[in-house]
């Protein structure tokens, strides 16, 4: 099998979520980039639940005409947001195997002002 981007991010993913486990009092925060939306949620891994999860696509982040990066800043804002909402204040940070840049950077700075320690 050819040995293209989407093999590439498996292969990073697969190395990174074997050292990193999110808990109840640490979740993991785990960050999807598409073409078009960013998504963010913070994962309980021993219960296997999701405990807050937001994107570009809720109302308020979506109804603003920014590009891509500034939308990233809103959503990882408004996860920090509802994270500090459920007493979460320190996470794992799961970059999902995207190079730590652009859209994936923008997200975590914002998390990190937001008040998310990581």
């Amino acid at each position: 099998m050819a040995f293209n981007k989407i093999v590439r991010r498996a292969k990073i993913k697969r190395s990174i979520r074997k050292d990193i486990k999110g808990t109840a009092e640490k979740p993991r925060f785990s960050v999807f980039r598409s073409n078009k939306g960013i998504y963010a949620q913070l994962i309980d891994d021993i219960s296997g639940k999701t405990l807050v999860a937001t994107s570009s696509l809720e109302k308020e982040i979506a109804e603003n005409k920014v590009n891509k990066t500034d939308v990233a800043k809103l959503v990882g804002k408004k996860i920090a947001q509802l994270a500090l909402g459920q007493n979460i204040e320190t996470v794992v940070f799961d970059r999902n195997g995207y190079l730590y840049h652009g859209r994936v950077k923008a997200l975590a700075d914002s998390a990190r002002e937001g008040g998310l320690k990581f």
